[in-house]
């Protein structure tokens, strides 16, 4: 088994859609090369959603045109349908991802829509990103726990971690979205859907609200999963789920990969500049509410 770790950096943009006052697009782009120096295989660099739910990343474009882009990485973005699918394609992304949740509480909440429904939504991006040869990655939410309905069926993860994997999606990345999972609770779900997916097909997205983060990502390292989602400086987490914010800080799953002998391939000194700047940003923003 590979002692090698992806660390999937989603701060640019999972991390920076949570924040109120809008933050510069040069900053932005700033950031992301930076992580791109440090050697990250994969930066989530924003989404191609309506402004009107994400005002935030309303410059995707603009990000995505001034970056400059290292050989050895993937800059991937959010693509809930297929006209947010053209534009990344435009963009130049090399990959998208595209989002279901295993509650169908939390579905009609965060998207209107039924998982049914909202699986069904994918089916134009998946074939349209074939036919581009762009690749697409699955996020499958509330894979524990649903702010609004409690506890989630582990098989209900499965299924719709398989649906989207039998799509066409290469990866799918298991979420924590309000981060109260424990061990107890992920290896039941993990075990679920390994016997299903392979887990070289999964990553971790696990959110360190309730400090358990690091022992989940423990868990599913045991399982055989070798990629985890991740923000600098701990950005941001779901803006529809209460109580979701706090996204796992990257240097904290760094140092527990590296602690337990795993290679990820990354600058911990320009990792350090990046938290530097993530906090300057968030002073910034702190200072311009208060004006």
């Amino acid at each position: 088994m590979t002692n090698h770790v992806c660390v999937y950096e989603v701060g640019p943009r999972d991390g920076l859609q949570n924040e109120k006052a809008f933050i510069p697009t040069a900053r932005k782009i700033t950031l992301i090369d930076l992580l791109s120096r440090a050697g990250f295989e994969k930066i989530e660099a924003t989404s191609f959603v309506s402004p009107k739910w994400v005002p935030q990343l309303a410059d995707a474009a603009e990000v995505m045109a001034g970056i400059t882009r290292n050989a050895g990485t993937d800059y991937s973005v959010l693509t809930p349908n297929l006209r947010g699918f053209d534009a990344a394609k435009a963009a130049g992304a090399d990959e998208v991802a595209v989002f279901a949740s295993a509650s169908e509480a939390f579905s009609q909440k965060n998207i209107n829509c039924s998982i049914e429904q909202s699986l069904q939504r994918f089916e134009p991006v998946l074939k349209a990103a074939q036919q581009a040869n762009i690749r697409v990655r699955g996020y499958v939410s509330c894979v524990v726990e649903c702010p609004y309905s409690g506890m989630v069926d582990p098989v209900a993860v499965r299924d719709v971690a398989f649906s989207m994997r039998d799509m066409g999606c290469y990866e799918i990345s298991l979420g924590d979205t309000i981060g109260r999972a424990t061990p107890e609770a992920v290896l039941p779900m993990l075990e679920a859907v390994i016997n299903f997916i392979p887990a070289e097909h999964l990553a971790g997205h696990f959110h360190d609200t309730g400090g358990r983060a690091l022992d989940n990502v423990a868990v599913a390292l045991d399982m055989g999963i070798r990629t985890f989602d991740s923000a600098v400086g701990g950005l941001g987490g779901c803006p529809y789920a209460p109580g979701a914010k706090g996204n796992f800080s990257t240097t904290a799953l760094v140092d527990l990969l590296e602690t337990r002998g795993f290679h990820t391939g990354l600058d911990r000194h320009l990792l350090a500049e990046a938290e530097a700047l993530v906090a300057s940003l968030a002073t910034h923003n702190t200072q311009e509410a208060m004006t």
